[in-house]
């Protein structure tokens, strides 16, 4: 070991993980009871340590795949909480990272084992430590981020309508959006491939499907067009 990293103090690197889906029009977040102290009991956001041979983006998409059973999880970071008493049982500096799952993937048995249960943002209860503000940061970049990029879309089921891609953005920005001008807005940028199918639930009329084609939205970008809602 180098000299200058004798008696130099030793932190704690942790990571949370606010894992979102969208289910019933709204947007969820996964909790879980803390099962130990400090603050046993207490709900909280997914979380674990970085270990010594992972990168902690490596380390995110590890927690984020533990208690979801989900790979392949679109993740972003959302920045690094560092208060000195931000835990009250070590030093721990947490790295934080969003996670956007279609929340249909979800592996229903790990919610037994880690004692988990989505909640909706609007009622997000009191979370352990500092957890609330990483909720609130990562509302506000998933809303800056959601404007530019084709993100949402993590969110939902490969095969999706109209009305509930709108029901989705509505929920991200917690406000109602004029329908004819989303359509407009969406349909123009011609990502969306129509499919043969409806989803006759809702209405006996029924409501077509749509994909999200990636690889024309890939092509557009080279070209030139910017993602815009």
């Amino acid at each position: 070991m180098s000299p200058i990293f004798y008696q130099k103090d030793v932190h704690l690197v942790a990571i949370d993980c606010i894992i979102m889906g969208f289910k019933d029009n709204d947007l969820h977040i996964l909790t879980a009871r803390r099962p130990f102290e400090p603050f046993k009991g207490g709900w909280s956001l997914m979380g674990g340590f970085v270990n010594a041979n992972e990168s902690v983006n490596n380390a995110a998409k590890r927690v984020a795949a533990e208690f979801t059973g989900i790979s392949n999880i679109y993740m972003e970071q959302v920045g690094a909480y560092g208060d000195v008493d931000r835990d009250l049982g070590e030093r721990v500096i947490s790295i934080a990272y969003f996670a956007l799952v279609d929340i249909e993937l979800f592996d229903r048995s790990l919610a037994d084992k880690f004692n988990t249960r989505w909640v909706k943002v609007s009622l997000l209860p009191q979370l352990v430590f500092d957890h609330n503000d990483m909720v609130r940061d990562t509302i506000a970049i998933l809303q800056k981020r959601a404007a530019i990029k084709p993100i949402g879309f993590n969110l939902l089921s490969k095969e999706f309508t109209l009305p509930v891609l709108q029901s989705l953005y509505e929920a991200i920005y917690q406000e109602s959006i004029d329908k004819r001008n989303f359509r407009k807005k969406i349909l123009g940028m011609e990502i969306l491939e129509k499919l043969d199918e409806k989803d006759k639930n809702s209405s006996k009329r029924g409501a077509y499907y749509y994909q999200f084609n990636k690889e024309k939205y890939d092509q557009l970008v080279q070209q030139g067009l910017h993602f815009s809602l």
